[in-house]
């Protein structure tokens, strides 16, 4: 394709009708105060959208437009242009096609990116058309850093054999502590875990190695092997930054600091473990300014929603959300809090850590080391003419009891539990040595999750159930198991292979009904759980994954995982 000529956007949209002349006034009026680009002040405007501009561009110039979000680039294609120059210039190579290098380019009329891009390529170009917030998601995903990650742990492990290099110069504590080899290897891989949507980093000394894993979407995936000697540096400095006892490597340690990265806050909470191998590092990152979800969009069954809407509602008793670590209850408390938040409540928080700010509440991070516990808080929270109170956790049985006792006296108490499902919980309670009284009385409802992985929908394929999988699915759903157009992403650039993108939470609740209770007063473990169960029959975590399966959100794979977590 020749060098492209400079168009007259505006006078390009008006005369495809895809803006008005008076529109297109307004906008220059906008753009000439605010000094945005053109096509962002139509776009905020909601004058044309920007796959409409880009389309628009695509057909005054006879170019391709692609839509980034079903197209697969090459990798190896991608490569021949870096992260830097794809950055700088709005550009990714797409394919190749007649000898040509087929270039996507969110302004194919940058006359100047034209030129560097056929300096660096050395290629003949044939221009694309992309959006600029498709182009930039999709370098995103697939300028992976896991190879200048392992570059920079050989440099660190180059450094750490010289005999006569400076401890101190590698672990950033002189000046210029950001050149230090150390300090560039742990930016570059909180940078890719945050690009990746990694919820904890997690850094294995390993016997003869040095093992650098993600947990994304739930799973662990390998980010990248280094030699074992650089293990004790990276611990160091991950020490220094979270304030914990270098000397210290015999026993646990737990801590956290704060980092920022592309212009997000990240909380870091740290755990450190003695192994057999060195000290081993998990690493959990909070985003700060993650917005906070509605209830309604997450995905409750309407039924669910509103029993869990008239649970919160009422002015007295414990609402408790269940569940392993990492499935989602803190996210769902926090809707309800943003839902019951108004101007004439009084609303605490208790956390060891705070993981979401809302304005309008008093929050309070726990601090064990001064001995600022959740019950000694608690206790506090109790003085301060408190509506409604947050439990981060019930962790024993004192702290059990003062929110019960709580939930008795005119408060609503909203708490978390670990527990492997909704009938469980109260039995749990009894066994932490809570009055069985208290559980009866306090308890009005248990809402138990669990996170399932949903289907890419950039690569998601019809799928037809493997043997096991279709027996497994005719006990959930009987003679309507044929009947259904089953799904499963087949892996992309998008869900970097997996299949998966995202997760969400299938949930079941427990009404603690005066069947129930009566149960808990007589102490009868086992009529108890029958009551519950023919209570809950058909609305089980279990049947909500079948669900979504049916609806073609996720997988009877892993439907079928989290019925086995379930069954363990």
């Amino acid at each position: 394709m020749a060098r492209p000529e400079k168009i007259r956007l505006g006078d390009m949209l008006v005369q495809q009708q895809l803006v008005t002349p008076e529109q297109l006034k307004l906008a220059l009026e906008e753009q000439k105060r605010s000094g945005r680009k053109l096509g962002r002040v139509l776009v905020d405007s909601a004058y044309v959208t920007e796959e409409g501009i880009s389309q628009g561009l695509a057909r005054q110039l006879g170019a391709d437009y692609f839509d980034l979000k079903t197209f697969k680039p090459h990798p190896e294609l991608i490569r021949l242009l870096p992260e830097a120059q794809a950055r700088r210039n709005r550009a990714l190579v797409l394919s190749e096609r007649a000898g040509m290098l087929v270039v996507g380019m969110a302004d194919p009329t940058d006359l100047g990116a034209f030129d560097d891009l056929s300096r660096i390529l050395k290629r003949e170009i044939d221009l694309a058309v992309v959006t600029e917030s498709q182009l930039l998601s999709t370098i995103d995903r697939v300028y992976s850093r896991a190879a200048e990650i392992t570059g920079l742990a050989k440099e660190l492990t180059a450094d750490m054999g010289d005999i006569a290099a400076d401890f101190g110069n590698i672990l950033g504590l002189t000046a210029g502590a950001e050149d230090a080899p150390v300090v560039r290897l742990l930016n570059t891989v909180f940078e890719e875990a945050l690009k990746m949507r990694a919820s904890d980093i997690h850094i294995e000394p390993q016997e003869k190695s040095l093992v650098i894993r993600f947990r994304i979407d739930g799973v662990l995936h390998v980010q990248t092997e280094a030699d074992a000697k650089i293990s004790t540096a990276l611990v160091l400095r991950l020490k220094l930054m979270s304030g914990l006892d270098i000397s210290e490597k015999r026993l646990p340690q737990d801590g956290r600091f704060n980092i920022k990265l592309r212009s997000t806050a990240i909380d870091i909470r740290i755990s450190s473990m003695p192994t057999q191998h060195g000290e081993s590092v998990v690493m959990r990152l909070l985003a700060q300014n993650t917005g906070l979800l509605q209830l309604d969009r997450l995905f409750m069954p309407r039924p669910v929603l509103e029993r869990f809407r008239r649970a919160i509602s009422r002015p007295s008793g414990i609402v408790l959300v269940t569940g392993p670590t990492g499935s989602g209850k803190t996210t769902t408390l926090y809707a309800a809090l943003n839902e019951l938040n108004t101007p004439e409540k009084k609303i605490i928080t208790v956390e060891d850590p705070v993981e979401y700010r809302l304005p309008g509440l008093n929050q309070v991070q726990v601090h064990e080391k001064i001995d600022l516990s959740f019950s000694r808080v608690l206790r506090s929270a109790l003085r301060q003419d408190p509506d409604i109170i947050l439990l981060g956790e019930m962790r024993d049985q004192e702290t059990a009891e003062i929110g019960m006792r709580a939930a008795m006296t005119g408060h609503l108490v909203l708490s978390t539990l670990h527990t492997n499902d909704a009938l469980s919980t109260p039995i749990r309670l009894l066994d932490m040595g809570v009055p069985r009284y208290m559980v009866a009385m306090s308890i009005q409802m248990v809402l138990a999750q669990r996170l399932v992985r949903v289907n890419c929908e950039n690569c998601v394929v019809p799928h037809a159930p493997l043997p096991h999988e279709h027996l497994w699915l005719k006990a959930e759903l009987g003679d309507g198991v044929d009947g259904i157009a089953y799904r499963r992403g087949q892996g992309c650039t998008h869900c970097a292979n997996t299949g998966y993108q995202g997760r969400q939470a299938v949930y079941e609740l427990l009404d603690m009904n005066n069947a129930l209770v009566e149960a808990v007063n007589r102490g009868d473990p086992n009529e108890f759980m029958q009551i519950g169960r023919e209570q809950m029959a058909g609305n089980t975590l279990r049947r909500d994954a079948v669900r979504l399966v049916v609806a073609g959100r996720t997988t009877i794979e892993e439907a079928m995982r989290i019925s086995t977590q379930l069954d363990e």
